[in-house]
């Protein structure tokens, strides 16, 4: 039995730079992991692939992402050998955090090792992007990477400072297709270049100038389908972060803070003041020593 962590993106930076023949978008993106995780654990099965879920409102058909990428894996390498999988779910749902891609992404990895197939990381990379455009990200292990085309082609960069977030999602879902096709993606309006973030990052991380470089061009589209999200980075900036953005196509919110304790102030401010239906958590770029953690039952 194999037991591993599946952890969730922010977007620091997102830039559509315009629509493929093949109907994605060609983008520009920041990926940060972060230490809010779900957990998947693989026991093998004789034939069978079963999937069951602590969240009861998450499918365990076919459509789900995890059945998809064991399905991928089994056709790629012809095992006949199947699984149990329990998948424990803490990342929220259609939030814009990743937590579907990240199962599919530690499926690909867990089977792999259950199976023995021995298959390489270049392999279980073009199965992940066969699953979706940030599934390649969750197989590196790095707690950062620019992701460029569908956002399937990702650069890892080397190992920056641990940043400190909180984060806030509403009470509220946002489907990815719809953001994208009512986005209005001017390649006129001013926008901060990736690089802004990339040096900040770098060089510390300089955290105001990774403030001034956080962006993301679905905000307005999904601001206008989910104003409750414009009323949360308000909250935030209000509270004292340094820097505010909404991550992939929302409806999550997350404020760079200082550091762990400057998020905890501010975490109990926004507490205090806030509906209950918002969740709130303290967050922290997820460290690669506890990224796929594997034990035995």
């Amino acid at each position: 039995m194999l037991r591993l962590r599946a952890p969730a993106k922010l977007n620091l930076y997102l830039r559509v730079l315009g629509k493929r023949p093949d109907g994605y978008h060609e983008l520009e993106t920041l990926f940060e992991r972060i230490d809010l995780a779900d957990e998947l654990t693989f026991e093998a099965h004789p034939h069978e692939v079963q999937l069951t879920c602590s969240d009861p409102t998450l499918s365990c058909g076919e459509d789900n992402l995890v059945l998809k990428a064991a399905r991928a894996l089994q056709r790629q390498s012809g095992t006949q050998h199947g699984a149990r999988i329990q998948l424990t779910k803490r990342i929220p749902i259609a939030a814009g955090l990743g937590g579907g891609s990240s199962d599919a992404a530690t499926t690909l990895l867990g089977l792999n090792g259950l199976w023995r197939l021995h298959l390489k990381h270049a392999t279980l990379a073009e199965l992940a992007a066969t699953l979706g455009s940030d599934v390649p990200f969750f197989l590196s292990n790095a707690s950062y990477a620019v992701g460029r085309g569908r956002g399937e082609r990702c650069e890892a960069l080397p190992q920056i400072a641990r940043l400190s977030h909180i984060l806030v999602v509403p009470n509220a879902t946002l489907s990815t297709k719809d953001v994208y096709g009512g986005a209005d993606f001017s390649l006129t309006a001013s926008k901060p270049s990736i690089t802004i973030a990339l040096h900040a990052l770098r060089n510390g991380p300089a955290l105001a100038g990774l403030a001034e470089g956080l962006w993301n061009d679905l905000e307005p589209e999904a601001i206008r389908r989910c104003p409750v999200i414009a009323r949360i980075q308000s909250a935030l900036r209000e509270s004292g972060c340094i820097g505010v953005r909404m991550s992939g196509s929302g409806p999550s919110v997350f404020g760079l803070c200082r550091d762990a304790l400057h998020a905890s102030e501010i975490a109990s401010k926004i507490r205090a003041a806030s509906p209950s239906s918002w969740r709130i958590d303290i967050i922290q770029t997820d460290q690669p020593s506890t990224r796929m953690h594997t034990v035995p039952s």
